[in-house]
């Protein structure tokens, strides 16, 4: 497949994204607009969304485009939620079908406004993607839910082969980086109590870097993942979405994100997938499939 190669005119060299030559990417638009599905590609302002759209794969974003917090890094819109869409879970099972998804990742926006968080609505459509595609695959990158364990259980009781919930920075930045409702330690405890729900299922998280952290800093999450038995840990570089996030504080170097990935390798159980383009969902169903 031909691809033109995107380099915004600020980025060093090697921050460098495909743009596709294909109709791919516009009939994946075309058809999650007709359906009325949210992704995350789309309201995250996502730079790899062409690219994955190309390889017609797309992370569906529940529960609605609007979320309860306002993390600083975060494009997506922020206010008062809508009430949940009934017919979500058939909107979904379609894409799938047309789009012959054999990996499925499903996210949220955060619903501090319900009650479970939204975890019987999100369990709900994994039971029936589960059903209608037991030979496929589903990931859910979820919310913190608030700590709640309840919600936590009625996720894992879907039987997700992937759950994922981001720590998205360093303990240090979390209170500049994430909504001040957000805790590194909360969110630390979600992946654990995870795990200690469901030991069978995989567990996924992620961070950003660029943000001011330091690499002893970034090591120390690492060991902290890997404590609470994360099995996959992607690590990215944060790209500022908009004017109102947060600017980028440095560009990390590709020789500094392969030595995280060999570090881990060395000293850890869990496995890192590290680059300037990685992002949660970027070649999930690659590096998810072992």
């Amino acid at each position: 497949m031909d691809c033109k190669i995107y380099t915004k005119k600020l980025f060093p060299d090697w921050i460098r994204f495909k743009v596709p030559d294909t109709n791919e990417v516009k009939q994946v638009y075309s058809l999650l607009e007709e359906i009325g599905i949210a992704t995350v590609c789309k309201s995250a302002l996502c730079p790899n969304r062409p690219e994955c759209w190309s390889r017609k794969t797309a992370t569906f974003l529940l529960l609605g485009d609007i979320c309860s917090r306002r993390c600083s890094f975060c494009a997506v819109k922020k206010g008062q939620p809508l009430p949940p869409d009934p017919f979500e879970k058939d909107k979904i099972i379609k894409a799938v079908k047309v789009m012959g998804l054999k990996y499925i990742i499903l996210t949220m926006v955060t619903r501090d406004d319900l009650l479970d968080g939204g975890a019987k609505h999100i369990s709900d459509i994994v039971i029936s993607l589960k059903e209608t595609f037991p030979e496929r695959k589903v990931e859910v990158l979820v919310s913190d839910f608030q700590g709640n364990v309840s919600s936590l259980k009625t996720i894992l009781k879907a039987k997700p082969d992937v759950f994922s919930h981001n720590l998205e920075t360093v303990e240090r930045l979390c209170p500049m980086v994430r909504d001040k409702k957000c805790s590194y330690r909360v969110s630390l405890d979600v992946l654990k109590k995870a795990k200690e729900i469901s030991p069978e299922t995989k567990i996924k998280s992620g961070i950003m870097v660029g943000l001011s952290e330091t690499r002893d800093e970034i090591l120390q999450t690492l060991k902290d993942l890997d404590s609470i038995g994360c099995s996959i840990v992607t690590i990215g570089q944060y790209l500022q979405p908009t004017i109102r996030q947060l600017p980028v504080s440095d560009f990390i170097s590709p020789d500094e994100f392969k030595f995280y990935e060999e570090w881990a390798n060395n000293n850890l159980s869990l496995k890192v997938i590290a680059g300037p383009e990685v992002r949660s969902s970027y070649h999930a169903d690659f590096w998810c499939k072992e």
